[in-house]
């Protein structure tokens, strides 16, 4: 659909007068080009403003200045570009400083005299091909790290997904073992993760039974190393460094707290020290409340299928809640990442329903569900 049709449509299903559509118009365009185009789940030919016309008439005509307030002041979109850059300065500002430091204990010097110094510059290279990365979903994007960081890095530090077998665990050692000797294994590794808002996934007890993806991780690990013996390439008492791109405040305490839980409980644990860090903290401030999101957060309540919650009802009631009217763990976040709409944020956002259970929902930004 051409733009002009596209605007027209919108400015029809709101009611503008011309004056009103010029002045939205402009910034219709602006943000449509830079920024809400580059959606990877939207078809050619029917980008932003045609999903968004579509979109909004689903809402009552009383309703749709709410809903068109909220795309306009309070969605945060994060873009491909955005997203690239933040990958792209998780070794330099992240890892790097991390074994800078333990580059100059080793050299027995102070870390900012680490690069004029020919050991201590040993020292951090030898660190360096020694950190393994890990990612935790297609979300991780190993590709955009691996090239940002190439020939620094080699191809065999990194293993996209957990899903590494014997094979696997063996050419990582043996590629190891070619570059630094006989004795030479992974001290740091790193699980790397795009997104989390409430941090309930990663770790979580259920039941008295662990879950989640550092579970997985450690019982990966605990396997692979009984399989294999002497010829695991990771060293008994890692270090385990988890990194998210992007994170939330409410997410960061929740893993610390439990990280720090399954530290001190989970049986049979791999690693030894551990360390939390995300390439963009997002502000407290960004979860809707009351008062000043009460017009989208109303919305919110009348427009929602509860086919949505039966569909995610195991997810849902680890986490405790009985809807998902303000999305998983109840985040509310009016957030979109270039490549997929977290479940964290309002469904009004990303769900696709029929009414089964109550209003049906149509998406702005689709979402590619992991979780059923």
């Amino acid at each position: 659909m051409i733009n002009a049709l596209a605007l027209n449509l919108i400015a029809d299903v709101m009611s503008w007068d011309t004056e009103d559509a010029t002045k939205e118009y402009a910034w219709l365009r602006l943000m449509s080009a830079v920024k809400y185009d580059g959606y990877s789940d939207f078809r050619a030919g029917v980008r932003f403003l045609e999903n968004l016309a579509t979109w909004l008439r689903q809402f009552q005509p009383t309703d749709r200045p709410a809903a068109y307030d909220f795309v306009k002041t309070r969605l945060v979109y994060l873009s491909q570009a955005e997203m690239q850059r933040v990958i792209e300065v998780f070794i330099p500002e992240t890892v790097t400083p991390h074994l800078r430091k333990a580059a100059a204990a080793e050299a027995g010097i102070k870390p900012w005299e680490v690069w004029g110094n020919q050991g201590g510059v040993a020292a951090f290279n030898r660190l360096l091909r020694r950190s393994l990365f890990v990612g935790l979903s297609d979300g991780s994007r190993i590709d955009i790290l691996r090239r940002a960081n190439s020939p620094r890095l080699v191809q065999d530090q990194f293993v996209p997904m957990l899903d590494i077998g014997d094979e696997k665990w063996l050419d990582l050692g043996k590629e190891l073992i070619g570059s630094l000797g006989q004795d030479a294994r992974f001290d740091n590794v790193y699980l790397i993760d795009d997104f989390t808002a409430s941090g309930t996934t990663f770790i979580r007890q259920v039941e008295g039974k662990w879950k989640g993806k550092l579970k997985k991780f450690n019982d990966l690990v605990i396997k692979a190393r009984e399989s294999m013996k002497e010829q695991f390439p990771i060293a008994e008492d890692y270090a385990l460094h988890i990194h998210h791109y992007v994170s939330t405040e409410q997410a960061r305490v929740a893993l610390d707290e439990r990280v720090a839980d399954a530290k001190a409980n989970l049986e049979n644990r791999s690693f030894d020290e551990v360390t939390i860090t995300e390439g963009l903290l997002l502000p407290s401030s960004l979860k809707m409340v009351g008062g000043h999101d009460t017009a989208i957060l109303d919305l919110c309540e009348r427009y929602y299928d509860d086919h949505l919650y039966q569909r995610l009802k195991k997810h849902c009631d680890e986490a405790g809640q009985s809807d998902m009217k303000r999305g998983y763990a109840s985040c509310a976040l009016p957030i979109v990442l270039e490549h997929n709409a977290p479940n964290n944020a309002i469904p009004l956002l990303w769900a696709e329903t029929t009414g089964r259970n109550g209003h049906p929902m149509r998406p702005l930004f689709r979402r590619r569900d992991r979780h059923g």
